[in-house]
């Protein structure tokens, strides 16, 4: 399988033809393009489904938060839910929810923060702009398992990875 460092690669080219789509066919607003554009930075970089590896780079660039994702290489296995083009970065997603909950909730019970359901950010969602920032989200982890995929149906590739 491609390393790490070709997927980010592969993820980073593909952005301005990505963007350019999303001009065109999308959205020609520049505040959209830019939000498409910072959540695809932001799941190119951080969000690779590779964070059920317990080394790798997306790990590593979120510095002091990134034992974090610990528990996440125990619960999901590689190239599992964690590489479905559907589920695996709603996984992720979902995962980070469950941090910021445990986090709010944790906060709310020690009274340094109180939890109001009015003051959610999600009440007051514009559903366009929820639609942007999830193709952002989603894009490079799609091409991620994609790139696998094809990468695992080149013959002279796939005799490498055979076990005796």
């Amino acid at each position: 399988m491609p390393a790490g460092k070709t997927h980010l690669r592969i993820e980073l080219i593909t952005l301005p033809l990505w963007a350019a789509l999303f001009y065109l066919f999308v959205d020609a607003s520049w505040l959209s393009i830019v939000l498409f554009g910072g959540a695809y930075l932001f799941s190119s970089l951080l969000l690779s489904p590779d964070l059920d590896l317990r080394h790798n780079a997306a790990r590593r660039r979120w510095g002091l938060l990134g034992f974090v994702w610990l528990p996440y290489t125990k619960i999901f296995k590689h190239r599992g839910v964690s590489h479905s083009l559907l589920l695996g970065t709603l996984t992720r997603l979902g995962y980070l929810a469950l941090l910021a909950v445990i986090a709010a909730l944790a906060l709310s019970y020690f009274n340094v923060w109180t939890i109001s359901v009015t003051q959610l950010p999600w009440t007051k969602l514009d559903l366009w702009l929820a639609g942007i920032l999830l193709a952002g989200l989603w894009l490079p982890n799609i091409l991620h398992a994609l790139v696998d995929r094809l990468d695992s149906l080149i013959p002279w590739r796939r005799r490498r990875y055979r076990y005796r």
